[in-house]
């Protein structure tokens, strides 16, 4: 059965996680973690793929973990025509992305993209690193050592990073291929990211606490004392960071 197949896809995918990205999940906790004891930020950009909201204001998770988005909206109803190497009149709007937002030199920056090749992730990666943030990317090496990046840099966001996560994803992020289907089906990055994510914030939560720094956590709100919990939690965070 195609269940069975995935089941064991899955498990063989978290399986190289533990033996491959261990090294990197605790070089990552360690970023965070020391950022966050001195008084900088963490920041989230994710493409979409789970980790933006499976991270942000979740039960057992870091309120450190902040999301960091933004939207461009251009009103300009001319006939459709071909925009062929339009897409490089984005770049330069990462560094307003980020100069417009709260992120400060010293903080640490987390982006997901799978194939992190897109102009938007990478103008904003370069910026970063410009500004003096540590970049921690989330990506696939074999999905992205194998497209092109759309940024005249030709630069994919695993070549910028300080730290790198892969999530194992394939090219095209399908897990299995099914005989009469004409493309593969079950994507990888999202579980395979969020596997990694809950292990680098179990590691950041067992850092800090070494540190002697006990991290605001969120409590299940359908607990009695949930909200009250909570709202004690987000006092502590906005004193400490952490």
């Amino acid at each position: 059965m195609l269940m069975d197949r995935y089941f064991e896809a899955i498990e063989t995918l978290q399986a190289r996680v533990r033996s491959t990205q261990r090294k990197a999940i605790v070089q990552a906790a360690t970023v965070i973690a020391e950022a966050s004891a001195v008084g900088q930020a963490v920041h989230l950009y994710d493409t979409g793929h789970i980790v933006d909201h499976e991270l942000i204001r979740r039960a057992g998770g870091l309120l450190l973990m902040k999301p960091l988005r933004a939207t461009l909206h251009v009103d300009n109803p001319v006939r459709k025509r071909d925009l062929y190497g339009k897409e490089r009149s984005m770049e330069g709007l990462g560094e307003y992305f980020l100069r417009a937002s709260n992120v400060m030199p010293g903080d640490v920056l987390i982006m997901g993209s799978v194939s992190g090749k897109s102009v938007e992730a990478v103008d904003i990666a370069l910026a970063a690193k410009e500004m003096g943030v540590k970049l921690i990317v989330l990506t696939s090496l074999t999905y992205s050592s194998q497209v092109k990046s759309m940024h005249s840099s030709q630069k994919r966001l695993f070549e910028i990073g300080d730290i790198v996560l892969d999530n194992g994803a394939p090219l095209g992020d399908a897990l299995l291929e099914v005989e009469g289907l004409g493309t593969g089906i079950c994507p990888a990055s999202g579980l395979s990211a969020a596997y990694i994510m809950w292990a680098v914030t179990a590691e950041t939560i067992d850092q800090l606490m070494a540190k002697g720094l006990t991290p605001s956590v969120y409590k299940s709100y359908n607990y009695a004392d949930g909200w009250a919990y909570n709202d004690e939690q987000e006092k502590a965070y906005a004193e400490s960071g952490y």
